[in-house]
């Protein structure tokens, strides 16, 4: 018996774990696997595909939906989808999967990570040991223990972030907006109902927010000014939530710490113009602040668990 899924063809054009081509093809589906497709040849050949599999690069707005008229489904190699006009796709007709949950532990992990690194000077005194420098007291640090940490967003990567934090004796205070149920698990944090007493008791504050109109710019000089001075910023969710105009500011004055950063604005370094290269030559030279290329998802088995969930998702089809 023929499979359903015969003569379909669905195009990844992203690095995928082996399993999910190999799942794919099981299901009857023609693949074609180009992880290093440029974008603009994604429109050009995107009209001969059933299915897309995209990452952060390719950009499924209402002019590739419409170069797509075969297009059944996206598969979203993580879980934003700022990159996805929704409404269009479900206009067409065109079924949306993401996968949250693949990454968000690597994501908690990430953030406590950079955290502990910035708190114990890990990067400073790494660089300096290893030109024979050793200078004990110029890298003393500071403890979480007895800290408040707040979190805003508590969805799958605020959640894990929570749980990596159990075990060392911080407050965690919570703030999201839309989220009105808590699990059982979670007694040990404290929900807070407005944002403006989170900012204002919390010596770090972690982002675990989606990019959209209501995100876009979040952390503006009225909510920085609210918080404590030197408070230190996580953010491992996407660069647009916390300007970067307003994050020199407040690094400049001390009103911020420190920032432990995984995301920016502008994320593609060959495209700075000469204000941005300027004000990230500043950020990424200051010694309070530890900086990673958008990789807190970006562990082997993250690779794996997403492309599981992706590979469920599109079974149900």
């Amino acid at each position: 018996m023929k499979s359903k899924k015969e003569n379909q063809r669905v195009y990844i054009t992203d690095d995928v774990h082996p399993l999910l081509i190999e799942g794919l093809k099981e299901l009857g589906y023609e693949i074609d696997y180009e992880p290093k497709v440029p974008l603009i040849q994604v429109r050009k050949k995107i009209g001969n595909y059933d299915g897309i599999v995209i990452n952060s690069k390719v950009l499924m707005d209402q002019a590739m939906l419409d170069a797509a008229p075969k297009l059944k489904f996206i598969a979203r190699l993580g879980s934003g989808l700022e990159i996805i006009d929704l409404a269009y796709a479900k206009k067409k007709g065109v079924k949306v999967f993401r996968a949250p949950a693949g990454n968000s532990n690597a994501v908690g992990e990430h953030a406590l990570g950079m955290l502990l690194a910035l708190a114990n000077n890990l990067v400073k005194a790494n660089a300096e040991v290893k030109s024979m420098v050793w200078d004990r007291e110029g890298n003393r640090g500071f403890e979480l223990k007895g800290k408040t940490i707040g979190i805003i967003g508590f969805g799958h990567t605020g959640s894990q972030f929570a749980r990596k934090l159990k075990g060392f004796q911080t407050k965690i205070l919570v703030f999201d907006k839309y989220k009105q149920r808590f699990a059982d698990e979670f007694r040990y944090v404290t929900i807070v109902k407005k944002l403006e007493t989170l900012l204002a008791k919390a010596d770090v504050l972690s982002f675990h927010l989606p990019l959209t109109e209501e995100t876009m710019g979040f952390f503006d000089e009225s909510r920085m000014n609210t918080c404590k001075k030197g408070v230190i910023l996580v953010n491992t969710s996407r660069g647009k939530v916390i300007p970067t105009e307003i994050l020199l500011k407040g690094l400049k004055s001390g009103q911020i710490g420190g920032a432990c950063l995984d995301v920016f604005e502008n994320e593609k370094p060959k495209t700075y113009s000469t204000k941005e290269q300027k004000d990230y030559q500043t950020l990424f030279g200051m010694s309070n602040v530890i900086v990673t290329p958008h990789v807190a998802g970006w562990t082997k088995e993250s690779k794996i668990k997403l492309s599981e969930i992706l590979l469920r998702q599109i079974k149900r089809l």
